[in-house]
């Protein structure tokens, strides 16, 4: 029986060219493969604001995950019912027609891709309502790992149930973990965060690009020279004595509008400098998790709050919060001074007295950082 809790992390937006912006059946033998093209199964719906039909092409780093791939789409297993779209899964080998030049590079991609677990299992999409729906309604049935990229996609999750439109040039991609102890859950994101700043800063060291010194606003923003470039979005659902859970990465790579991207960034220190591709860094970030991700689930988190500290944006930063007043009517402000993370995963702040507490959200602020709520610790 499945429970009804669900655990919604802070949520940042999964686009971020915003405003601010197993077990599977025995393995079948393989049929003669049909052909299809991509205009055909997209046709003019896809130019819509909300497709109906929503392509999802399979593919697999190894003939393991290829025919994992064919069990899905033999077995009709991806749905997207709360959507309300029909969907047409094809195979990679099945598709004639390639897609568009500046579409997802599948192959660049798995060759660049180092990993035994995670992203071996891609599910691409040119224009989707959102690569969380796909992975998240569908956790259950995916081996830990499958990623799910899309080109654009028109219906991007974020914060507060907020959604945002993801033109082309982003780096859109959801991917599966599964999890059994709840209590470690919250720090996912935060190991998602990581690796992605450290996946980054590896690109830029092969290309032989000058740095990208990208930051981590907490608890899930990528901050690059102040403007807010890509985002985090973790949610999960404890069903069969597991957390299934769906994290997603928005991150500005080719699109300048309407803030700032990777490569904007780039020309403008070195006109000359390679651009980075959206591929090159997806691999690069599954390489860096999955054994970052090793680590955290082997020793915690704090075995990885050292280079958390390093990247983030809040050591030593001095935030006003809000605590009730002596007669619990109305609330104060006071200046508390940012110390690192509580084992719970909020901010440990301490006060100029030296009380340590933990800051937690007021789940109204759009801005974290606003409306900070002060509690003490025993």
């Amino acid at each position: 029986m499945i429970s009804q809790f669900k655990h919604i992390f802070f949520t940042a937006s999964l686009s971020h060219s915003l405003r601010k912006f197993p077990n599977f059946p025995s393995i079948l033998p393989l049929p003669h493969l049909k052909a299809f093209s991509a205009s055909h199964v997209l046709g003019r719906k896809m130019e819509s604001e909300a497709p109906d039909r929503t392509l999802l092409l399979l593919a697999g780093k190894s003939n393991e995950e290829n025919d994992v791939a064919k069990v899905l789409k033999d077995n009709n297993t991806l749905q997207l019912h709360k959507n309300g779209e029909e969907v047409e899964v094809i195979l990679h080998p099945e598709l004639e027609t390639p897609f568009e030049d500046d579409a997802f590079q599948i192959g660049e991609y798995f060759n660049s891709l180092s990993t035994k677990r995670f992203g071996r299992l891609l599910i691409y999409s040119p224009k989707l309502s959102s690569t969380h729906d796909v992975i998240s309604q569908n956790n259950s049935d995916l081996p830990v790992g499958t990623v799910c990229v899309a080109d654009v996609q028109l219906k991007g999750r974020g914060r507060s149930s907020n959604l945002w439109q993801s033109p082309k040039g982003c780096l859109l991609f959801s991917f599966s973990i599964q999890m059994e102890d709840g209590r470690v859950v919250p720090h996912l994101q935060y190991v998602v965060c990581l690796a992605m700043t450290e996946a980054i800063k590896a690109i830029c060291l092969e290309k032989g690009t000058p740095h990208l010194d990208v930051r981590i606003k907490w608890p899930n923003d990528l901050y690059l020279g102040g403007l807010k470039v890509g985002g985090i979005l973790s949610t999960s659902v404890y069903r069969s004595k597991k957390f299934y859970v769906s994290a997603g990465v928005g991150l500005n790579v080719g699109n300048e509008k309407p803030t700032t991207c990777l490569n904007a960034t780039l020309k403008r220190v070195n006109p000359l400098s390679r651009e980075l591709k959206r591929e090159d860094i997806i691999a690069a970030f599954f390489n860096k998790f999955e054994n970052l991700y090793d680590v955290f689930l082997k020793q915690g988190f704090q075995a990885l709050e050292g280079l958390y500290y390093q990247t983030w944006l809040h050591s030593g930063q001095r935030v006003i919060v809000q605590e009730r007043s002596d007669d619990q009517d109305q609330f104060v402000e006071n200046v508390v001074t940012i110390q690192g993370l509580t084992s719970s995963g909020y901010l440990l702040g301490i006060t100029d007295d030296g009380q340590m507490c933990e800051l937690h959200p007021d789940g109204n602020s759009f801005d974290f950082f606003r409306g900070l709520i002060k509690r003490k610790m025993s």
